[in-house]
């Protein structure tokens, strides 16, 4: 067979993951501080990019608050949210550099929530607007604290050095990681005197801090409160048995009891297992709902997002303007081009993830009508795939949504992953169970316990199929393990005592 050269033509079609595509991608699983520090680097990089504030940012138009929120109706599931799925590229505008005004590129008229029309978008830290009182003291971290007060428990040199090395081995929950022998080797002195120092340090604020091991801990703060009696020491060389809640050995190894060892019991409950805490970890950020829903006057819920979860994002066009005219240097004009496309693209992405936000959440709403409702006992099963094909995006879009982003409901804040739930099949062919409705239920049944009528696994079992819920012995045990609830063995053996100590 003869070989030869020969030239062929053929077609093929490739999605090529451009840098802008990944932008937007990347966006829509950010958190709401996430996105906020993102933006924030943004503005950092690009001249062209400012944020709007508070009173520049307009009211929406009429049109602009219809595709802001949807509506969903219970009794004709007609939807006024429809358009959200025409894509929005169509409809951009486009930035022309001679345009004399300030023009921001925007998206359909939901993107003005973010945007500013007036105003330059600059702000000055000085003169009349500084506010000394805005500026606040950074909170003390348990190191620092810890370091105040050995400067005062020590005048002797080396004792304040050991007592600085141990500090500095000290973790965010406040125990020392390391022993003595290691401490004194390291640091060429006598253990003794390294005893004697963490003795010291021990008696420090927060009490419990420089424990080795959670006994000491608590014993620390019970020795704080003088409440180190015989009984508690034992109980304290037997924490294990607590953990099992062998509440008989107890007894008989502290020599008291049922009454006093429910006494002892609640003082325990008042301690705490990680007094490092209170200072270290920083400040937490609170939760930000990335959508509210409201009852709308016509019985249906009302959906939309969260104003003050919108970042507030425009595009400085009359700068642009003004130094596009004046630069005749190539690599400038190039540098000034690549800054307004890249403004364009995260103007664009911000608008189609608040979008495809809405989107996701209102069919979450539409699926989980009854919740709201209703309350948990009434969740649906419901996963990803189900929205996904309900609106007709991919499951991984889906999933990047949901991630990491919460609704703020009449029932309370929940997390938009709270409403995918497992089913579990029902008794003679019924509607399926939602997961998470199952939990509920068994856990309102144990909450309802007396202390002559603890339910086992099986008793659940059989409660839960007369309710019309087929479920396994052993998802009960799974699903009660997850919520920390004992055994019915142990929980016996508590309710008796606490009924005991009662009356």
């Amino acid at each position: 067979m003869a070989l030869s050269a020969k030239l062929q033509l053929r077609q093929s079609q490739s999605l090529v993951m451009t840098p802008q595509l990944m932008q937007s991608i990347r966006l829509l699983q950010l958190t709401h501080s996430e996105l906020e520090r993102f933006i924030d680097e943004e503005i950092e990089r690009n001249p062209l990019l400012d944020r709007g504030t508070e009173d520049s940012t307009p009211a929406l138009p009429k049109d602009a608050e219809d595709s802001g929120s949807s509506e969903w109706n219970t009794e004709d599931t007609k939807w006024s949210s429809e358009a959200m799925s025409e894509t929005f590229d169509s409809s951009m505008e486009n930035v022309f550099p001679d345009d004399p005004g300030r023009r921001e590129q925007v998206g359909p008229d939901l993107s003005a929530r973010w945007k500013s029309a007036g105003g330059n978008g600059r702000e000055t830290t000085g003169g009349e607007g500084f506010d000394l009182d805005a500026m606040v003291a950074a909170p003390q971290s348990l190191g620092d604290i810890l370091l105040e007060q050995i400067a005062f428990a020590f005048t002797d040199p080396l004792e304040r050095n050991i007592a600085t090395a141990l500090a500095d081995a000290v973790d965010d929950a406040g125990y020392l990681d390391g022993n003595v022998a290691e401490f004194a080797e390291r640091l060429g002195v006598d253990a003794a005197k390294v005893e004697k120092v963490l003795a010291a340090c021990q008696r420090f604020d927060p009490a419990g801090v420089f424990a080795r091991n959670l006994a000491e801990c608590l014993t620390l703060q019970l020795e704080a409160r003088g409440r180190l009696d015989p009984a508690m020491k034992a109980m304290m060389a037997h924490l294990e048995l607590l953990a099992k809640r062998d509440f008989a050995a107890l007894s008989r190894i502290c020599g008291v009891g049922s009454d006093d060892l429910v006494d002892m019991l609640a003082e325990i409950k008042l301690l705490d297992p990680k007094p490092g805490l209170v200072y270290s970890g920083g400040t937490s950020e609170p939760v930000v709902p990335d959508v509210l829903i409201s009852p709308a006057p016509d019985g249906s819920w009302a959906v939309e997002l969260n104003p003050d979860a919108l970042p507030k994002v425009l595009i400085d066009n009359v700068y642009y303007a003004e130094i596009s005219g004046r630069t005749k240097d190539a690599q400038e004009r190039e540098f000034l081009a690549n800054c307004l496309q890249s403004a364009n693209w995260l103007t664009r992405s911000l608008d189609q993830r608040a979008r495809t936000i809405l989107k996701v959440t209102s069919e979450i709403v539409r699926q989980q009508d009854a919740f709201l409702v209703h309350g948990v006992r009434h969740l649906k099963p419901l996963n990803l795939k189900m929205v996904a094909d309900a609106i007709g995006m991919h499951e991984s879009t889906v999933s990047r949504v949901t991630a990491n982003k919460y609704m703020l409901t009449p029932r309370g804040v929940f997390e938009l992953r709270y409403f995918f739930t497992a089913a579990i099949s029902s008794v003679e062919g019924e509607e399926a169970h939602s997961a998470e409705a199952v939990r509920a239920r068994i856990r309102e049944l144990i909450d309802a316990e007396k202390p002559v009528d603890v339910l086992s696994d099986d008793a659940i079992v059989d409660i839960l199929k007369k309710n019309g819920v087929d479920i396994a012995r052993r998802t009960v045990a799974k699903y009660r393990e997850t919520m920390s609830i004992p055994s019915s063995v142990q929980r016996r053996r508590e309710k008796r005592a606490l009924a005991r100590h009662a009356h």
